[in-house]
C-alpha cells in the first residue's frame, strides 16, 4: 500500500514515502476505532482507506516540499461530486478494485424438479458368431423419471440409441462432419401425449434388437466406436418461468464373441535354400484375458557331408513372438468435401473417402533359452520348444470385426527364429566351429482375438419350450364341495363339469351296487 498512495501523491522523495507510510499506518488504526460504517471492513470485494485532510497538514513535511493538496493530484480525473467534499474536508476513499477478498454470496441454486434413472434387465450386450450369420443381441430395460415436487407436467418424453463413429484421421481436417458420424438406431417416444405425472417413481419400459452386422465398440488410433443411449424428459413451462429439461446419457459397451475351433490349427512351413522345417501347433481363437501354447518343432536342422566328414548343424540362438494388429478403416468424406458426381451415381457419392491403415503391438517377448534340442543323430535331430504368449499388460487392444462401413481388425502372431551355422568333425562331435553364417526364420499366424463367450448363448436360442401334448385347456373343476364324514371321494370328484351346490350327491343302493359291479368287471377285463 504504501508504494500506491506514493503513486497517488506523484513524489517519488523518501521522505515523502516515510511520511505517508506512517499516514497509512494511522489511518488503519483510526478506520478501526471510528469509521463512517462503524465496521473496519471494506464494502464489496475492493480495499477502502478513509483519509482525512487534516492528517496531511505541514507539520511533518520537509521544508523543500511544498505543501500537496487533493485537489493538486489529478484534478482533471475527480468529479465535481469529489470537489465538493474535498471543500467540505470530508473523507477521502481509496480503493483497490483489483484486490478480492472472501466469496461471493450470490450463488444461483436451481432447482430440479425431477431426475432421471435407467436400469438393464437384459444381459451384457454381445453378439454371438460374426457379422454375415449373427442375430444380434437384446437390449432391455426400463427408464425411471423420479419426480420430487408434487405434480409436474410432461410434455414429451424420449429415448434414442444411436451409434457415433469418431474418425481420428478424417477425410478433411478441421472439420466436424468428417471426423464425426452419428447414425440413428432406435428411437422410442415415450409420452404420446402431455401428462401430468405426480410425486414419486414412474417406469417406461424399452427393447430393441440390435443387429448382427453392427461392430463392436472399440477405441483404436484410427477410428472410435461407442454406443450411446440419450433420454429427454421436457417439462411444460407455465409463464415467464422455464424448468429445465431432464436429462441422462450414457455410453453402452457393446462386444462380439466367436465362437473357437475345438482342435488346435496346424501350420507347417519350409525355409529354402535349407532343409529345415517348422511344424507349430497353435489355438486360432484367443481372448484379451489369458495366456496360449504354441508349440514348435524344428527338423533338418543336421547335414551330413561326406566328402569332408562332417556335420553341418543349425543352432537356435534367440527367438521373438509379437503379436500385431492391424486396423482399416474408411474415412468419409461429408457432404461439403465429397465430390460433384452425375445423378446416375449417387451410391459412389457415399463411398468416397480414404482408406486408412495402422498397425501396431500389443504384445511381444524374447527369448534367449528355454528350447530342447537333440543333435544325437544326424537324420533326426530336432528342437522342441513350447512358446506361450498373451496380451501386454497395458495394451489396449481391439477384438476382430469386419463392418459394413469398411472397419477391419485382424491379427497375427508373429514368430522370428535366429539361428547360426555351426560344423563338427563326425568322429569328434564336440569340437564345434562357428561358420558365421547366420539366417531369420520368420514364420507368421493369422490369430483371431475375440472377447469370451461365457455361458450365453444367442438371444435366438432362448426361446421356451413348446408343449405339444397337453390339450387346449385344463380340465373344469368343482368351485365349492363340503366334504362329509360319510361321502365318498369317488363320488365327490366324479362330476367334473357339474357343480356341488347342494354337498355331496346321494345315490340308490342298487344304483351304487351296481355301479361298483360294473366297475369291478371292468377292472377284472382290464
Amino acid at each position: 500500500m504504501p508504494h500506491r498512495v506514493a503513486n497517488f501523491f506523484r513524489s517519488s522523495t523518501h521522505s515523502l514515502e516515510h511520511q505517508v507510510s506512517s499516514l497509512a499506518k494511522k489511518s488503519s488504526n483510526k478506520r478501526r476505532r471510528g469509521s463512517p460504517s462503524g465496521s473496519g471492513r471494506a464494502t464489496g470485494s475492493e480495499l477502502v482507506v478513509y483519509v482525512s485532510e487534516e492528517e496531511l497538514d505541514d507539520s511533518q513535511a520537509p521544508p523543500y516540499v511544498p505543501r500537496l493538496k487533493m485537489g493538486d493530484s489529478r484534478t482533471s480525473s475527480l468529479t465535481p461530486d469529489s470537489r465538493k467534499e474535498k471543500e467540505h474536508g470530508h473523507h477521502h476513499r481509496l480503493s483497490f478494485p483489483g484486490m478480492h477478498f472472501g466469496r461471493s454470496n450470490k450463488e444461483s441454486h436451481v432447482h430440479v424438479p425431477a431426475s432421471l434413472d435407467w436400469k438393464l434387465e437384459s444381459p451384457p450386450v454381445v453378439m454371438y458368431g460374426n457379422a454375415e450369420n449373427s442375430t444380434g443381441a437384446l437390449l432391455s430395460g426400463q427408464l425411471f423419471l423420479n419426480i420430487k415436487d408434487e405434480a409436474l407436467e410432461i410434455d414429451s418424453f424420449t429415448a434414442t440409441l444411436s451409434v457415433r463413429v469418431a474418425q481420428k484421421k478424417p477425410f478433411a481436417n478441421h472439420c466436424a462432419d468428417c471426423g464425426t458420424q452419428c447414425t440413428e438406431i432406435k428411437k422410442w417416444s415415450l409420452l404420446e401425449h402431455p401428462l401430468v405425472m405426480m410425486k414419486g417413481q414412474h417406469s417406461f419400459p424399452f427393447s430393441v434388437l440390435m443387429e448382427g452386422h453392427l461392430p463392436a465398440s472399440m477405441e483404436t488410433p484410427l477410428v472410435s466406436i461407442s454406443y450411446e443411449f440419450k433420454a429427454e424428459a421436457i417439462p411444460r413451462s407455465h409463464g415467464t418461468t422455464s424448468i429445465p429439461s431432464i436429462k441422462l446419457e450414457k455410453v453402452l459397451d457393446v462386444k462380439r464373441s466367436l465362437p473357437a475351433s475345438e482342435t488346435p490349427h496346424h501350420s507347417v512351413r519350409v525355409f529354402p535354400p535349407t532343409n529345415i522345417k517348422a511344424s507349430a501347433h497353435y489355438p486360432h481363437v484367443i481372448h484379451p484375458i489369458g495366456s496360449y501354447t504354441l508349440a514348435l518343432r524344428l527338423d533338418g536342422i543336421a547335414k551330413l557331408n561326406p566328402r569332408v566328414n562332417t556335420i553341418e548343424y543349425w543352432k537356435l540362438k534367440k527367438v521373438t513372438w509379437r503379436l500385431e494388429e492391424t486396423i482399416k478403416t474408411v474415412a468419409p468424406a461429408c457432404g461439403r468435401h465429397s465430390p460433384k458426381l452425375p445423378d446416375n451415381a449417387e451410391d459412389q457419392q457415399h463411398k468416397k473417402g480414404i482408406v486408412r491403415t495402422d498397425t501396431r503391438v500389443i504384445g511381444e517377448k524374447t527369448l534367449f533359452s528355454g528350447w530342447k534340442s537333440d543333435y544325437t543323430n544326424a537324420n533326426d535331430a530336432k528342437v522342441e520348444l513350447e512358446l506361450e504368449y498373451s496380451l501386454g499388460k497395458h495394451a489396449k487392444s481391439a477384438c476382430d470385426t469386419k463392418s459394413q462401413d469398411g472397419t477391419e481388425v485382424s491379427h497375427q502372431l508373429m514368430v522370428e527364429m535366429v539361428v547360426s551355422q555351426e560344423w563338427a568333425p563326425v568322429n569328434k562331435p564336440s569340437l564345434v566351429t562357428h561358420t558365421g553364417v547366420g539366417r531369420i526364420l520368420r514364420m507368421h499366424f493369422g490369430t483371431v482375438l475375440t472377447e469370451r463367450g461365457g455361458i450365453g448363448i444367442s438371444w435366438d436360442n432362448e426361446a421356451p419350450p413348446i408343449y405339444q401334448d397337453v390339450p387346449p385347456s385344463p380340465p373344469a373343476y368343482c368351485q365349492e364341495a363340503n366334504f362329509h364324514g360319510d361321502a365318498s371321494i369317488a363320488e365327490m370328484i366324479e362330476p367334473l363339469d357339474g357343480v356341488l351346490a347342494g354337498g355331496p350327491v346321494q345315490r340308490p343302493a342298487e344304483e351304487g351296487g351296481h355301479s361298483h359291479g360294473h366297475r369291478r368287471a371292468s377292472s377284472e377285463g382290464r
